[in-house]
C-alpha cells in the first residue's frame, strides 16, 4: 500500500488539530444503501415507492457536499447491476467522489446493495423502518480491501464512520479501525456517530458484542455523536433509564459525559439532537454538545416534519462543519441543528438545503416567504 502522507501543520480550534486543507475536507466510510419509501402509504397497502439513496455515514458526506460545498469523498462497496449504478448516479450528483471495491452480482442472490424500506407514517401513526440486508455487499469488507495511503495521499481534514456499519458483519469494524488509524496518521480529525441500532447488531453479536467492537473503534475518536441511549448501549457508559424524564433536557446527556471521557480521553467533543415527538407530523427539536471543557445547548423549536429519516446525519453535518470551519463552539451546535431541522422538512435522507438558509434558521430565522 501507498505510504500515508506526512502530516502538515494544524491548527487548533475547539480543542481539535485541523488541516488547513487538502484533497479531502471529509472521508465517510460506510455502507451505500436505496430506501424505499411509499409516503404516508404503509407497505402492506403500498401502490408505488420513491428511491432515496442513503447510508448514515454516506449522508454527512453528501450533506457537507451538497449545501456546504466542502470536498468529500465515501469509501465503501459497490455491485455492477442496475441497482448500483443508480445508486452510483446519485453519489456522484451530489458532488462525493467514491472509492469503491466492487462485486460482481450473480443475477439470483447478490452480493446485493442492501434495501431499507420506510414509510413515513402520520400523525398518530408512527413511521416504519424495516431492512433487507441479505447477502449485503458492503458486509463483506474488511481490512486490506482499501488504499488508505493513496485515498488520503493529497490530504484529508476529517474522517468519519458510523454504528451502522460497524455492524453489518464482524470485518466492518476492524475496518473502521483501520481507516482510523490511517486517518490519524494523515493529521485528520475523526469522528464516529454511534447510531446503535439493535436490529442489526442482534443477527450476529448482540449487545455486549456491539460495545466491545465499538469501544475498540472509540479508543481512535476525536469527535463522538451520539444521545443518552447510544451512550448506553453503544458504548456500555451507566445513565438514566432511557425512555425517563423529558427528551429535551440536556440533563442527562451532559452528566454522562465525564463517564466517556473517564473511558476514552482521547474525544474532544461529544453530540446529539434532542427530540421529542408529539406526533409524526409534529416534534420539538434541540441540541446539545460538549466541546473540550464546554458545554453547548441549541435552541428549541417546533418541527413540522415531512420526513424525520436522516435528520440526525443532517445535525452531523452541519455540527461537523461548523467545527471544520472553525466556527466558535455554540455557533457549530447552531448549525448542526438548523441543518437537522430543516432536513426533516424534505423528502428522502439527504439535504436540499442551502447554507444561506441553514445560517438564517441557526441565527433564528422564520418561515415568513422569501421574495
Amino acid at each position: 500500500m501507498t505510504e500515508p502522507m506526512e502530516t502538515m501543520e494544524t491548527t487548533m480550534n475547539n480543542g481539535l488539530d485541523l488541516l488547513p486543507g487538502g484533497t479531502f475536507d471529509l472521508v465517510s466510510l460506510g455502507a451505500l444503501v436505496h430506501r424505499l419509501d411509499p409516503g404516508t402509504v404503509p407497505f402492506h397497502k403500498a401502490a408505488e415507492c420513491r428511491i432515496h439513496v442513503s447510508g448514515g455515514e454516506y449522508n454527512v458526506a453528501a450533506n457537507l457536499s451538497d449545501c456546504f460545498g466542502l470536498k468529500t469523498a465515501i469509501v465503501s462497496a459497490m455491485v455492477e447491476y442496475p441497482i448500483g449504478e443508480l445508486i452510483a448516479r446519485r453519489v456522484r450528483a451530489m458532488g462525493v467522489r467514491p472509492f469503491y471495491r466492487t462485486f460482481r452480482h450473480n443475477g439470483v442472490n447478490g452480493p446485493n446493495m442492501a434495501t431499507v424500506y420506510s414509510d413515513r407514517g402520520y400523525g398518530v401513526r408512527a413511521p416504519v423502518v424495516f431492512y433487507n440486508r441479505s447477502q449485503e455487499a458492503a458486509a463483506l469488507l474488511g481490512p486490506g480491501d482499501f488504499d488508505w495511503g493513496e485515498i488520503f495521499a493529497g490530504g484529508v481534514r476529517w474522517f468519519h464512520s458510523g454504528g451502522i456499519f460497524a455492524s453489518l458483519s464482524e470485518t466492518t469494524g476492524p475496518l473502521i479501525v483501520e481507516g482510523m488509524r490511517a486517518a490519524k496518521r494523515a493529521g485528520a480529525v475523526t469522528s464516529f456517530d454511534l447510531n446503535f441500532r439493535e436490529k442489526l447488531w442482534g443477527v450476529w453479536g448482540g449487545g455486549r458484542r456491539a460495545a466491545e467492537v465499538i469501544a475498540r473503534i472509540v479508543e481512535h475518536v476525536d469527535v463522538l455523536i451520539g444521545n443518552e441511549e447510544d451512550l448506553q448501549k453503544g458504548l456500555g457508559i451507566p445513565g438514566p433509564e432511557v425512555a425517563g424524564g423529558s427528551r429535551l433536557d440536556p440533563g442527562a446527556f451532559l452528566g454522562m459525559i465525564e463517564d466517556v471521557r473517564r473511558k476514552f480521553p482521547r474525544v474532544r467533543a461529544v453530540a446529539t439532537t434532542l427530540r421529542e415527538v408529539h406526533s409524526t407530523s409534529r416534534h420539538r427539536w434541540g441540541a446539545v454538545a460538549w466541546i473540550d471543557g464546554k458545554s453547548c445547548v441549541a435552541p428549541t423549536c417546533d418541527l413540522d416534519v415531512y420526513d424525520r429519516v436522516g435528520g440526525g446525519d443532517g445535525f452531523a453535518s452541519g455540527f461537523i462543519y461548523g467545527l471544520l470551519a472553525g466556527e466558535p463552539a455554540e455557533d457549530s451546535v447552531r448549525l448542526g441543528w438548523a441543518h437537522g431541522a430543516l432536513l426533516t422538512t424534505f423528502p428522502g435522507d439527504t439535504t436540499m438545503a442551502t447554507l444561506d438558509s441553514v445560517r438564517a434558521f441557526a441565527r433564528g430565522g422564520s418561515a415568513r416567504i422569501q421574495r
